[in-house]
């Protein structure tokens, strides 16, 4: 008993971690006992690619059942538009203002002002109307299959792209929204939040809804695309910011949806 009592506490814990990222990332709200502790939100960056198999799992879901009475391109709509809403377009503006900060500023400065910057510029309304646009197209050309093993992956694991910059780099801002997710992870938390696509990746390729060479591509080109705007952020700023998290996520998703689609349109 005297062993399973801390046990039981070290689960409810993550139990805990768990629902504060879900609170942090979403617009869902999480059970009363839960609590908060500023330290929490520093730890629960490991479960970010959790959150995406539950923002994953919503809008798949949306998906699979508008598609059953309209075309896929409203069913697609549809699913992005839950999907957005599911998560206050948290990363979708800062995908925005990625583009106008990277897009527009000179030094590391103006840049860091830019995107702090509360105002769409040019560059981050092009941006995000092409990324969306992107999104819609891919995923209207795949087969309603194939389309709803995407959604179920990408989610998470383009949230893995993102987290890796939370476990290598540093975050360069004195104060921001995601300053409380800056701290280094450790090799145990990234663990943790890349078990947690692992796991989703087998369940796509146990129930056959991807195939290998989808999935092969649809990765290579997520990692690629998070890998080339990884490397600019430490370019131009020496690390990274909670908008390079959001632009990173965004673009490694709709770069796996480009992927899949190159090998397994119909």
């Amino acid at each position: 008993m005297q062993t399973s009592a801390p046990a039981t506490g070290r689960v409810v814990h993550q139990v805990r971690l768990f629902f504060i990222a879900v609170q942090f990332f979403t617009r869902l709200p999480i059970p009363r006992w839960v609590g908060f502790e500023v330290d929490w939100l520093h730890q629960a960056s490991r479960y970010f690619p959790a959150v995406g198999v539950v923002v994953g799992v919503a809008v798949s879901a949306v998906y699979a059942l508008a598609q059953m009475v309209w075309p896929p391109v409203v069913a697609v709509l549809l699913s992005m538009a839950a999907g957005i809403y599911l998560t206050g377009a948290f990363h979708e503006d800062g995908f925005a203002d990625a583009c106008d900060g990277l897009g527009g500023g000179v030094t590391k400065q103006r840049v860091l002002e830019i995107m702090t910057d509360s105002r769409i510029g040019a560059y981050g309304a092009i941006g995000i109307g092409l990324l969306l646009g992107l999104k819609c197209a891919t995923l209207s050309g795949l087969p309603v299959q194939v389309a709803i093993g995407s959604l179920l992956l990408a989610h998470p694991l383009s949230r893995l792209a993102a987290t890796v910059l939370i476990w290598k780099l540093d975050y360069v801002k004195q104060e921001g929204k995601s300053k409380p997710l800056a701290q280094r992870m450790s090799n145990f938390e990234f663990a943790i939040a890349s078990v947690t696509v692992l796991a989703v990746l087998m369940v796509i390729v146990s129930t056959g809804l991807l195939s290998w060479s989808a999935l092969a591509a649809g990765t290579a080109l997520a990692a690629l695309s998070a890998g080339w705007l990884a490397r600019k952020c430490i370019r131009r700023l020496g690390g990274y910011t909670g908008d390079c998290l959001g632009a990173i996520q965004q673009l490694s998703e709709v770069a796996f949806y480009l992927g899949v689609l190159a090998v397994a349109a119909p």
